[in-house]
């Protein structure tokens, strides 16, 4: 395992950690806000360790009284069958999926767990995206459609959550290199709208909004409703759209968002009270994100950048390809952080003709040794 590798801060927070993982790397995080007016580890980021150590085994975490140091040995990947984990609400389900679905690739046994919070909110990937979205990107990689999937049995918006979401996801021996540039045309678009305390109104005025901005544009447009009430509505009344363009070449580009009745943004101190747009506003706004997304090239939408390049550099050791739009700044950080634990370095080549740009690199030929045989 060797020594710790010592970070300061606490921007990356979730990838430091999924990348010490998946190479075994102990590291020490210090300055975790020691600046700030509450220091150190915020609720959603001690949730996400308490969530590591459920899904794996041995895993050493110590952190400091004022949370502004943490110390990290990582365990070994175990998965397991009918786990359960409460997030912390301060960010959404979607913000613990993403590393949490690659670990479980590389489990003992394949995982099934419930996850209960926030599924939708505007700031995190929803579940719906999650499901529509972030599961096809990782058949790309030879994950086995069997057994991947995420049901959602409630949903939660903030401030209160009460959602709850049921993801199984098998294991891998190892992950296949892709050659994944070709953006193809847009063939259809799909989404869904949903609503919980409030009338339906709300999910009608997006998707007749939303619908009126891509009718001019294809013929198949499908967005479904989703109204929940009693148990599956969650502790409080909000709406979202969730929309995914899938293209001829099987790409899957998204957006949403959520708007919540009761939003109080205590987190976000110079947030000013925003006034609430009408819900026809709010299906308008991302039906044409959507368009620029789709605009701006490449084979995953912008949010999406940093999970493509991790399953890229968690590759057997082959050649992978793949095309984007401009790099996020989140990918830009995500491709540091990958050269810093698994010591895989990109070639980025930016393409003028479409304003998109080509990046490759050799897998670090991660293999998944604890995997049960079946």
């Amino acid at each position: 395992m060797g020594k710790a590798k010592k970070m300061k801060g606490s921007q990356s927070f979730r990838q430091r950690l999924l990348l010490s993982t998946l190479s075994s790397t102990r590291i020490t995080i210090d300055e975790i806000r020691s600046d700030d007016m509450i220091p150190g580890l915020r609720p959603h980021e001690i949730s996400l360790l308490r969530l590591i150590e459920t899904v794996t085994d041995d895993a050493v975490v110590e952190v400091n009284e004022t949370g502004t140091q943490l110390k990290y040995k990582p365990g070994i990947i175990m998965g397991g069958k009918n786990l359960v984990h409460n997030c912390a609400l301060s960010r959404s389900i979607g913000y613990y999926l993403e590393p949490l679905v690659v670990l479980a690739l590389f489990g003992k046994k394949p995982l099934s767990i419930r996850l209960r919070g926030i599924t939708n909110d505007p700031r995190d990937p929803s579940v719906d995206t999650f499901r529509s979205t972030t599961l096809q990107i990782l058949k790309r990689f030879g994950v086995p459609e069997e057994g991947l999937d995420l049901k959602i049995e409630a949903r939660g918006v903030a401030p209160d959550g009460g959602g709850e979401v049921f993801l199984t996801v098998p294991t891998v021996k190892t992950l296949t290199a892709v050659h994944w540039v070709e953006e193809g045309m847009v063939k259809r678009i799909r989404g869904s709208t949903f609503s919980t305390r409030v009338t339906t109104d709300f999910e009608h005025s997006m998707r007749f909004a939303a619908r009126g901005i891509f009718n001019n544009l294809l013929p198949d447009v499908h967005i479904t409703l989703d109204h929940r009430a009693g148990s599956q509505a969650g502790k409080s009344p909000g709406y979202g759209i969730s929309l995914v363009a899938e293209t001829t070449t099987g790409c899957y580009i998204s957006a949403d968002t959520t708007v919540s009745c009761l939003r109080t943004d205590e987190t976000e101190l110079d947030v000013e009270k925003k006034e609430r747009l009408p819900a026809e506003d709010t299906g308008a706004e991302i039906a044409s994100w959507l368009l620029h997304e789709i605009e701006k090239g490449g084979v995953v939408d912008s949010t999406h950048q940093g999970l493509l390049f991790i399953l890229c550099a968690s590759c057997e050791p082959d050649l992978s390809k793949v095309r984007v739009g401009t790099l996020s700044p989140y990918g830009v950080e995500t491709l540091r952080n990958i050269k810093e634990f698994m010591g895989v370095q990109f070639t980025i080549k930016p393409d003028p003709l479409t304003g998109t740009v080509i990046l490759k690199c050799v897998g670090s030929g991660l293999v998944n040794l604890s995997r049960k045989l079946s």
